[in-house]
């Protein structure tokens, strides 16, 4: 019984519907053949009967009945025809309907999944900026700065850096917007540098108490060799107090390629999906910037045009016949989201072709 649930698919219903139209239109055909040549048959039997005169009348009586037969049963066989192909065709285009409604539930729910996968990471940096603001070598640095203090801010966070791989670098900035230390000065020379104008201090400085935070959309950053960067950020405050005084700033800087990337491309797609490269993965911000994608030409286009009617999550086939698939963050815990969505867009091969003959192959 587990053999035949496996093969009762919604692909297998449709080969058998199509299957049963075809064998249903063959098999009636052969009836037709048939009934065609009874009919030949019996009009040569009339014939004959008609030669015949009055020995041939009950023969002739015969091969008009059988004519008429005939007919009869070309008829039942022509309503049989148009009743089975028509079902079985209906039947078909149903079960087309039904694959195509059930392949875009699943790539929707896997595009919910994979922005999921993002929302509780980005929560962990939430959490670990409010945390790490607390530290008293960073507190003790803003209440008395001096080298000695700077020097101990910049081992701590070079020692945070080292359990936490996902941070390119950790910024202190003092209540003017300068930067005193930093987890990675050999490597990013950012001590002294003003960052008072930059969206992330201004906001961190502008949050009411040790619980809120800030963040700044997925963005090049300058002082870090224009990598792309998710900055958290949050206030430091007087004796790490949740109520405590604004002292600066404390920034984290989200190494966002090779993790976004690594969510992406890990979505559980089929084999078959994945053989055929024509199922893509994307994360994209709330005015549809391209982000992060398992194929990263897609990054070159700036923006996707994607149609969401006003719904958190769904499906629909684009007018190049691509199927869109979609998920708006739902955020996690105490993170929000950004109004970013996880997106899946799986291309008929023609498609995929005229895509990849005008961008290159990957």
């Amino acid at each position: 019984m587990a053999g035949a649930d496996q093969d009762a698919s919604p692909e297998t219903i449709i080969e058998l519907a199509r299957a049963v139209a075809e064998v249903s239109a063959q098999r009636t055909s052969a009836i037709g053949d048939i009934t065609r040549r009874t009919k030949i048959l019996a009009l040569n039997a009339k014939i004959e009967a008609a030669r015949a005169g009055i020995h041939g009348a009950g023969f002739g009586v015969v091969a008009a009945e059988v004519q008429t037969i005939s007919s009869e049963i070309d008829q039942a066989a022509s309503l049989m025809r148009d009743e089975i192909v028509g079902s079985a065709n209906r039947l078909h285009q149903l079960g087309q309907g039904l694959v195509g409604s059930m392949r875009g539930q699943r790539l929707a729910d896997l595009a919910l999944n994979m922005i999921d996968i993002i929302d509780r990471n980005l929560y962990e940096r939430s959490c670990d900026v409010r945390w790490w603001a607390t530290d008293s070598a960073l507190v003790d640095l803003l209440e008395k700065p001096d080298a000695d203090s700077a020097a101990h801010a910049c081992r701590r966070l070079g020692v945070i850096l080292k359990s936490y791989t996902v941070y390119l670098d950790i910024w202190v900035a003092d209540a003017q917007g300068r930067v005193v230390a930093s987890g990675r000065p050999d490597k990013y020379r950012v001590t002294g540098r003003s960052v008072g104008n930059e969206s992330w201090f201004k906001d961190a400085m502008a949050t009411r108490d040790g619980n809120e935070f800030a963040v700044a959309d997925v963005a090049p950053h300058d002082g870090l060799n224009n990598q792309p960067v998710a900055i958290y950020s949050t206030a430091i405050r007087e004796g790490g107090a949740e109520n405590g005084k604004v002292l600066g700033v404390l920034g984290i800087f989200f190494d966002w390629a090779p993790q976004a990337g690594t969510v992406v491309k890990s979505v559980r797609l089929t084999e078959e999906e994945r053989q055929e490269s024509r199922t893509k993965c994307l994360i994209v911000d709330s005015n549809f910037r391209v982000m992060a994608a398992s194929d990263e030409r897609y990054l070159l286009m700036g923006r996707y045009p994607l149609h969401t009617n006003g719904k958190d999550m769904g499906y629909y086939a684009a007018e190049d016949g691509t199927l869109v698939a979609f998920a708006l963050t739902p955020g996690y815990e105490t993170y929000k989201g950004l109004g970013w969505y996880g997106l899946i867009l799986q291309r008929p091969p023609e498609v995929e072709a005229a895509w990849n003959a005008r961008h290159g192959h990957a």
